[in-house]
């Protein structure tokens, strides 16, 4: 749990990264005199190719991955030639096209001890890495490492602005109430000033009403900036609309869905799929319920997905609905995944379960201040909704 916790703090769209990683994976490969070279993420459910050189692959479910290995050996994993491994001889990328042989994993470490993916190189023939090529190997792991840690501090440093320029304009209209008031009283006061007979005080009252006027005009100039300035972030940096949120979830999931011959159906509300908000942490939360939704619905099953944007004061509130024809669940067992100590399952296909997935998604959502309902009957299929706050 603590990895997957590790692997979400960096709240990556695994579809956005390539470009991030070229020069490195094709370095791998250059180094070890492999053909293919790939940085792999590991979630509960998913292995994420965010970035490839030698072969286009994009994921695959976590049971067929021989990087899981590597993350649990915790230093490298080498595979001389998986044809004749037991663990890997039947997989998809041994027995067909490319026909792989060699592996040579190097896990990616975060935070000391916690193992969140790996780089490794393969090859269509049985090969052997001297020492010099290992070390090669393990430092441009690091590297990967570390752009992940550059890529969430600009995201993180991107959010701050935005917050601070919301601050800014929070400020701006905070100050107009109280000064407008201290203004008014002020031209009051000077309007009756002949019948006070207070010549200093009716200077002093002037010089607050000047004062006042020039900080009155200070804020409405602020607020003109913003009107002309509006800073509106670009949906690929630090927000999503529900166009945009709709669209990453086709691409990341559809691929799992039709591997298992299940429709995957995504909608959005029309009267609001164009109003941005945060994206903080959402594919980490709606692609486990995504992908544990087609975990349980047997092959030809439908899983439907519905997202919206319901507006309001003093904030609005994404919802998020995923709902499958797949076996369902009791009222125990309901109580059982609220409660966050849901045991692992196999799906419906055989699929391993790591018993994770959803106590992250229930966790995830509490940090967000958010809600999670599971709506079910044995047999019938499950709905999972998920309701979060938003700025």
């Amino acid at each position: 749990m603590d990895r997957l916790l590790t692997l979400s703090a960096f709240d990556l769209d695994y579809s956005a990264h390539q470009d991030s990683f070229n020069d490195l994976v094709k370095l791998a490969a250059k180094v070890t005199g492999t053909e293919i070279s790939l940085v792999n993420l590991i979630d509960s459910f998913t292995q994420w190719t965010i970035s490839n050189h030698g072969l286009e692959i994009d994921q695959m479910p976590r049971e067929d991955s021989v990087c899981q290995y590597t993350i649990i050996n915790g230093d490298y994993f080498e595979v001389k030639n998986l044809a004749t491994d037991d663990r890997f001889k039947d997989k998809f990328y041994v027995k067909d096209s490319p026909h792989l042989r060699y592996y040579y994993g190097v896990p990616l470490k975060v935070n000391g001890d916690h193992y969140i993916g790996a780089l490794c190189v393969l090859d269509k023939k049985p090969k052997d890495l001297d020492p010099e090529k290992v070390e090669l190997l393990k430092i441009i792991a690091g590297e990967i490492v570390n752009r992940l840690r550059y890529l969430k501090t600009i995201e993180d440093l991107k959010n701050n602005l935005f917050d601070a320029r919301e601050t800014q304009k929070k400020v701006a209209h905070d100050i107009r109430g109280p000064l407008s008031g201290i203004i008014g009283l002020a031209q009051l006061i000077s309007e009756q000033g002949e019948s006070n007979q207070l010549e200093e005080v009716l200077e002093f009252i002037n010089l607050i009403h000047k004062s006042g006027r020039s900080i009155l005009e200070l804020a409405d100039e602020i607020l003109r900036a913003d009107k002309r300035e509006r800073y509106i972030p670009d949906v690929q940096e630090n927000v999503f609309n529900l166009l945009v949120f709709k669209d990453k979830l086709e691409k990341l999931y559809t691929p799992q869905a039709f591997n298992k011959r299940i429709a995957l159906s995504i909608n959005t509300s029309f009267e609001s799929e164009t109003i941005p908000f945060s994206r903080n942490k959402l594919l980490q939360i709606t692609g486990n319920l995504i992908s544990n939704a087609i975990k349980f619905t047997p092959d030809g099953g439908k899983v439907a997905v519905i997202l919206s944007l319901k507006t309001g004061e003093p904030e609005n509130n994404l919802c998020i609905k995923v709902n499958d024809s797949g076996l369902g669940l009791t009222e125990h067992e309901i109580t059982v995944i609220l409660n966050g100590i849901a045991a692992s399952t196999a799906g419906t296909s055989g699929e391993a379960g790591y018993g994770f997935g959803l106590a992250l998604v229930k966790h995830l959502i509490e940090t967000l201040k958010g809600s999670l309902s599971i709506y079910s009957l044995p047999g019938e299929g499950a709905t999972f909704e998920v309701n979060l706050p938003q700025k």
